[in-house]
């Protein structure tokens, strides 16, 4: 169904959509190319939400060339009137001839309403192509846009015996530089960057995005269900921070808001904060995809709770021991058929570390 040439102009609309990699949240990254006689005649990408979609975008490139020609879309064009108007209606509008489209918009209000209107209006349309990397370039909104909750990303610093601290805390650094700016494009990709109480009070640390450029920071969000954080952290000195809660001691609560802080309290599940919860509510936010940097009491209680989504395990060529600190506080299995699978989805060299990514086997 599809053609080389398919491949190649669908491959470059999804370069385009990468520029947005770090700039759309919470609107997912899309990219377009506009093809006519053999030619590129509009080309562009969705940059930041209230801005022109990528289609938009291409078609103004375009002009009057994009009457009859082929629009590659790596996410299906949308049929609503949100911040913008609907993208599907400024095809039609155009007259183009033919829409190849990488992936359905899993968004309810167009799920597939987009291509019904293309299709209506006599635009052949044609679906799937490279569906496998437009949905992973968006998985943060795919997950949001179906599950109601973002995409949990957890990341780990590991020595080759699976410990990220020595038994005192001191944790720095056990990767090296190339590893902690592949971590740091992690950061920089994620509306939000998950840690707990527990690491604030030993490491103090900011979690923002120093090692590459990006245009905005993410979303500081830290578990802390009886309010320990200290007014004084570091993180407090920037914007963007939320405290999550299960405490009503509003006195505290108070202290950290003049600090700079949001606090944000939830019904508390067993004394502690609802993890579920709390991710509910970072989706009703808009929060697409969220990297978790925590020790392991946090780590080890999303994992209990089957809320990561997505392991991103960066070893180090390095021993630390028993004594030193593991990577998840999980309870003793007794069987191995207890034990927690999961898929191996990459492996690669970061400098002189070893990244893994693995994904939950369901």
């Amino acid at each position: 169904m599809f053609s080389s040439i398919d491949y190649e102009y669908m491959a470059q609309a999804l370069r385009l959509a990468e520029k947005g990699l770090y700039t759309t949240t919470p609107n997912p990254r899309v990219g377009c190319v506009i093809v006519r006689d053999g030619k590129v005649v509009g080309s562009g990408w969705h940059a930041r939400a209230g801005e022109p979609h990528a289609e938009i975008n291409a078609l103004m490139q375009a002009g009057d060339l994009a009457q009859g020609a082929t629009v590659y879309v790596t996410l299906e064009p949308c049929s609503h009137h949100g911040r913008t108007p609907p993208c599907a209606g400024a095809l039609i509008q155009a007259g183009v001839g033919r829409v190849v489209v990488a992936m359905v918009d899993p968004n309810p209000q167009v799920e597939g309403e987009g291509i019904t209107q293309l299709q209506q209006a006599g635009i052949q349309t044609d679906i799937g192509l490279l569906e496998k990397e437009a949905h992973d370039l968006n998985i943060g909104f795919v997950s949001r846009m179906t599950s109601g909750r973002p995409w949990l990303r957890l990341k780990i610093a590991a020595s080759l015996d699976g410990k990220t601290a020595l038994n005192n805390g001191v944790s720095q650094w056990i990767t090296g530089a190339d590893a902690r700016r592949d971590a740091h494009r992690l950061r920089a990709r994620s509306c939000a960057v998950l840690t707990g109480i527990g690491t604030v009070l030993a490491d103090d640390p900011m979690l923002n995005v120093r090692e590459v450029e990006t245009p905005r920071q993410p979303l500081r969000v830290v578990v802390d269900s009886t309010l320990k954080m200290p007014p004084s952290a570091k993180m407090l000195l920037e914007e963007e921070i939320l405290v999550v809660t299960a405490s009503g001691d509003h006195g505290k609560a108070e202290n950290l808001r003049k600090a700079g802080a949001e606090v944000l309290v939830l019904p508390p599940l067993d004394g502690r904060v609802d993890l579920a919860r709390m991710l509910d509510e970072l989706g009703k936010r808009g929060i697409n995809e969220i990297t978790v940097e925590a020790g392991r009491g946090l780590n080890g209680a999303l994992v209990r709770l089957g809320l990561v989504d997505e392991f991103v395990i960066y070893f180090a060529p390095l021993l630390l021991g028993d004594r030193a600190r593991g990577m998840f506080d999980l309870p003793e299995l007794v069987e191995m058929g207890e034990r927690r699978e999961l898929r191996i989805a990459d492996v690669g060299m970061v400098g002189r570390d070893v990244r893994i990514r693995a994904l939950p086997v369901e």
